[in-house]
């Protein structure tokens, strides 16, 4: 499985540059709040192992008015070191490497 480029960000963490992208379009079950935010993570050099990363807040273009925060490139960032540490290998093929975000501050500070 392999990221789209349409709507896929680059993020370099640590010396290495990922892709990164979440759904454009919720799933039915994350559009009725069932379900969270999903966002996919792949090295952009090389066709390996998918990250699937759990995101703690609802897609934005869910169907029931949840509150949507963004996902920042830090976090994108800091998930991408914790599935590096849990074992994730970006480079070799394998299976999609699933976790979770567990960072609940995803409020954006105001001034």
């Amino acid at each position: 499985m392999a990221l789209t480029k349409k709507g896929s960000r680059l993020i370099t963490v640590d010396g290495v540059v990922y892709k990164w992208r979440v759904r454009g379009r919720p799933t039915y079950a994350q559009a009725l709040g069932e379900r969270p935010l999903a966002v996919a993570v792949e090295q952009a050099d090389c066709k390996g192992s998918v990250l699937l990363v759990t995101m703690p807040q609802d897609h934005p273009s869910n169907w029931i008015g949840g509150r949507s925060v963004p996902v920042l490139p830090s976090q994108v960032a800091a998930v991408i070191r914790k599935a590096l540490g849990e074992g994730w290998r970006p480079g070799q093929s394998a299976t999609a490497f699933r976790t979770t975000a567990t960072d609940a501050s995803q409020e954006p500070s105001t001034p």
